[in-house]
C-alpha cells in the first residue's frame, strides 16, 4: 500500500465548532460534517456525513448563494444505560458559498445511512459543451 493509499484510508475524529464572541442559538455540541465533493460535466456532488440525524431533523436552506447544512441528533433515549461511546452525540452546521454556476432551483438532496447526498446542478451557461467545426 502507498503512502498516498494510506493517507486516504485515515480515519479523522469529528471535529467541534469553535466557539465565537457570539452566543450560541442552540443547546448542545456542534460539529463540522466531513465532505466529499466531485465534479462532472453537468453537477457537482456533495457527500456530507451526518451519522445518526434523522431526515426530519435534516436542515437545508439557501440565501444569497450560502447552502447551509444543519441536522439534529436526539440524545440517547433515557431508559438506555450507556456502556460505551466512542464520540460525543450533537448536531452538524456546514456552510458552503455558491458560486454563480451553481442553478440553485435545481438543488436535489437525499439521505441515507447517515450520508447526506446533494446534487448541485450547473447552471446551463457554465455546463461544458462541443462546436461543431464547419
Amino acid at each position: 500500500m502507498t503512502e498516498k493509499e494510506k493517507k486516504e484510508l485515515q480515519v479523522s475524529n469529528k471535529k467541534a465548532i469553535e466557539k465565537s464572541s457570539g452566543e450560541p442559538t442552540r443547546e448542545g455540541v456542534t460539529f463540522v460534517p466531513d465532505v466529499d465533493i466531485t465534479e462532472d460535466g453537468d453537477a457537482i456532488t456533495l457527500y456530507a456525513d451526518l451519522p445518526g440525524a434523522p431526515k426530519e431533523g435534516l436542515g437545508i436552506d439557501v440565501r444569497e448563494g450560502v447552502l447551509t447544512l444543519t441536522a439534529t441528533v436526539k440524545p440517547i433515549e433515557k431508559n438506555h444505560r450507556l456502556i460505551y461511546h466512542e464520540y460525543d452525540i450533537g448536531g452538524f452546521t456546514r456552510r458552503f458559498t455558491l458560486g454563480e454556476q451553481i442553478d440553485q432551483n435545481k438543488i436535489e438532496a437525499s439521505l441515507n445511512n447517515g450520508i447526506l447526498k446533494l446534487v448541485l446542478h450547473k447552471a446551463e451557461a457554465a455546463k461544458p459543451r462541443k462546436i461543431k467545426v464547419t
